[in-house]
């Protein structure tokens, strides 16, 4: 089950689940509506639900959140984090970013009157997803999903990593979240680790270093 990241939507999972699908998996990719964690945990609950047998629960970017939450669910057996923060019991994503230096992107985030977040078309060309051609990362601008600011400051109940096995992506080349960063968080969460050159958008990029992550840590739960 795929829970898709800040600034964008189930379509993000586009290149990754045709992959997913050649190995025999069953996918579900969820819509978050980006408004808070307890909505789009409540959406990959009811999801999870849903399935007929055990799950491999797999979040991007800082909506790993969601994952961290909604991973409680004993249907959940395994948790897969891309590019991604992991926090702990009673931490938000502002808790974990709170004293650490602000990125150069966070310059480029717009608020508008209803308090949605978006990046402007340069971050994400630049920043977002610098190692996609031109044609993809302008699209991702165009169809980015606005993210309810006050949704940083959600914070987690019980921390899913912390009695579920965990698998971290780390991308090496990201100017969204510092790769060092996800190194502490892989580190923390005793996550198995591996890397991928990338950018942030590693989704789209290099879909199948994604798809094999998420295959291998299937395999660890059932073989």
């Amino acid at each position: 089950m795929l829970v898709h990241g800040a600034f964008a939507d189930g379509s993000s999972w586009n290149k990754v689940i045709p992959i997913l699908e050649a190995h025999g998996a069953h996918v579900v990719a969820i819509q978050n509506s980006l408004k808070s964690l307890k909505e789009d945990a409540d959406s990959a609950e009811r999801a999870i639900d849903q399935q007929q047998g055990p799950v491999v629960l797999v979040g991007h970017s800082c909506r790993e959140v969601v994952i961290s939450e909604a991973g409680n669910n004993p249907k959940v057996k395994a948790l897969v984090y891309i590019a991604a923060l992991a926090p702990e019991s009673g931490q938000s994503v502002n808790d974990i970013l709170r004293g650490k230096p602000a990125p150069s992107w966070a310059s480029q985030l717009r608020k508008d009157a209803a308090g949605y977040l978006t990046l402007s078309s340069s971050a994400i060309v630049n920043d977002f997803a610098q190692d996609l051609p031109a044609t993809e990362s302008k699209l991702i601008a165009d169809t980015q999903g606005p993210w309810y600011y006050a949704a940083l400051d959600d914070k987690v109940r019980n921390a899913a990593w912390q009695s579920k096995p965990s698998t971290f992506l780390v991308t090496t080349k990201d100017h969204m979240i510092d790769p060092q960063l996800q190194e502490a968080m892989a580190r923390q969460i005793g996550a198995t680790a591996s890397h991928a050159d990338a950018s942030h958008a590693v989704l789209l990029s290099q879909p199948t270093v994604v798809a094999d992550a998420i295959i291998s840590a299937a395999r660890k739960v059932w073989p």
